[in-house]
C-alpha cells in the first residue's frame, strides 16, 4: 500500500502521479487535536479548537516539504464551481466558494478537506497544470469529475487523454445507504448506469460514489485514472468518517501541487 510516514504525520500517495508533482491525501494521524477530532484535524468547523487546526496543517505541509503560506483552499459547498489560484491565498483572507481549484503555478499549493465525500486529483504534466476536487454525492451527481475535465479543457487546452485523474479515499459502497432524494437524482444523473452505481443491500439503496465518479472521467474521455480504494467508514484509523462517527469526527487534508 502507497502509505508514507514523515514525522508522525502518515499520508497516502497515488502511484500515477510523476516526482514533478507533489501530493497527498493525509490520515488522520500525526496531530494534535483531542478526541473526537484525534488527531490531525485539518478542519476548522468541526469544533475542534483553532491553533491544534493550524499546527495540523503546518505539520501536514511540512511533512511534504511545502510552505503552509503557499496554500489556497476554498469554502467548499458541494457544487461545481471552479476557482483558479494564479497565487496562494493571502493570509487571514476569506475563502472563496467552490469545489474545484485548479493551478499552473508551483508556488502554490493546492488543499481540500474530506469526511467521507470523495478525493479528486488532476494533473496534465505536458502543460503543467494540477487539480483537486470535492464531490460528495450532491457534487457527484451535479457531475463535478465532469465539469473537471472541461473546465482544465477550456482554460488550459488540456487534452483528457493527458490527463491523469486520482480517486482518494471516500465513503464505501456498502456503509453508504441513501434515501429516496438521491435515489432519483442518481438516476437523473446516470440514466442507464443508476442502477448498477445503486445496489440493494438488504431492503435499503446504497451508493457508489466511486463507480460513479470513474463513470464521469471515462464519459470524459479519461483514460488514466487510479484509485485508492479505501473506505472512510472502514477504516477509522487512519480516516474520518461523517457517518461512521456520527458526525462527532474532523477532517482529512488533500493537497496538489506542481514542484
Amino acid at each position: 500500500m502507497p502509505f508514507f510516514e514523515n514525522k508522525g504525520v502518515r499520508y497516502f500517495q497515488f502511484q500515477n502521479f510523476p516526482d514533478s508533482i507533489v501530493h497527498a491525501v493525509f490520515t488522520r494521524q500525526g496531530g494534535v487535536s483531542p478526541a473526537p477530532w484525534n488527531s490531525l484535524n485539518v478542519g476548522g468547523s468541526v469544533g475542534d479548537a483553532f491553533p491544534n487546526v493550524r499546527e495540523n496543517r503546518i505539520r501536514a505541509f511540512t511533512a511534504l516539504k511545502r510552505d503552509p503560506e503557499s496554500v489556497f483552499d476554498l469554502w467548499q459547498v458541494h457544487g461545481t464551481r471552479a476557482v483558479f489560484a494564479s497565487e496562494p491565498r493571502r493570509p487571514n483572507s476569506h475563502e472563496d466558494k467552490g469545489d474545484l481549484i485548479f493551478t499552473d503555478n508551483h508556488k502554490v499549493t493546492l488543499f481540500m478537506r474530506f469526511a467521507d465525500c470523495t478525493p479528486l486529483l488532476f494533473s496534465d504534466e505536458s502543460l503543467g497544470v494540477v487539480g483537486i476536487a470535492h464531490a460528495g454525492w450532491q457534487g457527484t451527481v451535479l457531475g463535478v469529475a465532469t465539469a473537471a475535465i472541461k473546465t482544465m479543457q477550456e482554460k488550459y487546452g488540456s487534452k483528457p487523454e493527458n490527463i491523469k485523474a486520482s480517486i482518494g479515499p471516500s465513503i464505501g459502497v456498502d456503509h453508504y445507504e441513501v434515501g429516496d432524494n438521491v435515489i432519483e437524482q442518481v438516476r437523473a444523473s446516470f440514466g442507464k448506469d443508476a442502477e448498477s452505481l445503486l445496489p440493494k443491500v438488504g431492503e435499503r439503496r446504497h451508493f457508489d460514489m466511486l463507480a460513479a465518479n470513474c463513470i464521469q472521467l471515462e464519459r470524459a474521455g479519461v483514460i488514466q485514472i487510479e484509485a485508492a480504494n479505501l473506505c472512510t467508514a472502514c477504516h477509522l484509523k487512519d480516516w474520518y468518517s461523517h457517518r461512521a462517527e456520527k458526525g462527532k469526527t474532523g477532517r482529512f487534508g488533500a493537497m496538489i501541487a506542481l514542484k
